[in-house]
């Protein structure tokens, strides 16, 4: 590889790490990408003549701002706002909000960093961005989040927009959230702008088959790959990591396929149902009543539960689909899994491999769905509720199911497409990351050095 290449991309790399210390997933993300972007700036030295690089891994702007509110006992409470604009290239911003007591200023840039990349995949007019709160939801109640995400709402209304930047929900956000967040933006704006937030309730703009698109999404682009190898979902064990909403419905999804569900998480421990998991019980007991997965095997005759959500990946599987939080898989626990016969890992999470595990899958031969193409289905659908926003009407689930199924078909085919015309054929995480970035270069090229 040409080393005058190779010097540019470690440069960059080395300008992150000084200019943005201590926010390690962020330091992560950039050398994730730019290191699988050698052949393309060698194709394409017009990128590093007009410093893309150096240009793509600054945001365009990044907002922090207090969030004052008063719990339940008349205490005033103080949080941390986040919202950062990372790349309107080829679109308004968008994407989610997250409310987790471990969000700070590098989370939500590696976010956002990712989604420039995963928007742009999914071939809709969306940039990338990411936000949130170190706000934590678990144990308050509902009028503690309300007050909570109105107080949010106050100050990041003046930065959002329909046509400027579209949060949506991520961990700690969901419909609940968004209903508070989005009747505090109609309220200071005095304008019903439906599609400024997408995840929203089906009575007031939400799209059906949004709660279900990211988890549907990433069997999908799955089952894309694995057809394209002669294999299938049919038979196979799988271990799922995580019980929200990506996990429930890449498990529902993987069931449809003809998969056993096998086994699933929170962040106190994990179920193993050699059975086959319930589905039913675990949305009674996560969607309803909010409690731990634990409470699976009360109601679940042979089910088994342990504490400790990390040892899932001890559980022997086909197919493992990380579906929980980033970095769930170490180099230690892909060695386990490789050593266990996993053959297929799918990324429903955002970054759930660390950098060296994903490597040691792909010298192992394991097939690897990448994170930013496999679960693309969740903004993807969010787009197409922001085009049923614009018209004013809405779409049957199954319409936006199809919709989603073709667009997680094209995101498989693009990325194959790239990883071969590169030289990578096979590596789908190479192959996403060049066909993502492909798209954003060359529109920042046309708008010049801005």
């Amino acid at each position: 590889m040409d080393n005058n290449v190779k010097q540019v991309i470690e440069s960059v790399i080395e300008d992150v790490k000084l200019r943005n210390k201590g926010e390690a997933e962020f330091h992560q993300t950039i050398e994730e990408v730019l290191h699988s972007l050698e052949g393309v700036l060698v194709k394409h030295p017009e990128y590093v003549k007009e410093s893309i690089l150096e240009r793509i891994v600054e945001p365009e702007r990044q907002i922090m701002f207090r969030v004052p509110w008063v719990d339940d006992n008349g205490n005033i409470q103080v949080n941390r706002g986040f919202r950062v604009q990372f790349n309107s290239a080829i679109g308004p911003y968008k994407g989610g909000l997250r409310f987790h007591p471990s969000v700070n200023l590098g989370i939500i840039k590696f976010l956002g960093f990712e989604q420039i990349f995963k928007n742009s995949l999914t071939g809709l007019p969306i940039g990338g961005g990411k936000g949130g709160s170190d706000f934590n939801p678990k144990g308050r109640s509902d009028r503690e989040i309300m007050r909570f995400c109105q107080s949010f709402m106050t100050e990041l209304y003046r930065h959002i927009g329909p046509n400027v930047d579209v949060p949506a929900g991520d961990i700690g956000v969901g419909a609940r959230e968004i209903g508070f967040l989005f009747g505090q933006y109609k309220r200071i704006r005095n304008s019903y702008d439906a599609g400024v937030l997408t995840g929203k309730g089906l009575t007031y703009g939400g799209s059906l088959a949004r709660k279900e698109a990211t988890g549907f999404g990433v069997v999908y682009f799955v089952n894309e790959m694995l057809n394209y190898h002669n294999q299938s979902f049919q038979g196979k064990r799988v271990v799922v990591s995580g019980s929200g909403n990506v996990a429930i419905y890449a498990a529902e999804k993987a069931i449809e396929h003809g998969a056993k569900v096998i086994a699933m998480c929170d962040s106190a421990g994990y179920i193993v149902d050699e059975n086959g998991v319930d589905l039913e019980i675990v949305k009674q007991i996560k969607e309803v009543e909010r409690k731990r997965i634990k409470e699976y095997v009360s109601r679940k005759e042979g089910a088994q539960y342990f504490e400790g959500q990390k040892q899932i990946w001890t559980v022997k599987c086909d197919i493992a689909l990380p579906c929980a939080t980033q970095n769930d898989i170490d180099i230690n626990d892909a060695k386990l899994l490789v050593g266990n016969g996993t053959t297929v890992i799918g990324e429903g999470a955002n970054m759930p491999c660390t950098n060296e595990a994903v490597q040691y899958f792909l010298e192992k031969g394991l097939l690897v769905a990448p994170a930013k193409a496999a679960n693309a289905g969740g903004v993807a659908t969010s787009a197409l509720e922001m085009s049923q926003n614009s018209m004013r009407l809405s779409w049957t689930f199954e319409e936006v199911e199809e919709k989603l199924k073709g667009i997680m078909k094209n995101i498989f085919a693009v990325s194959k497409d790239a990883a071969e015309e590169y030289g990578y054929a096979g590596n789908y995480v190479v192959g996403a990351n060049i066909a993502g970035f492909l798209k954003v270069a060359d529109s920042m090229m046309s708008h010049g050095v801005i």
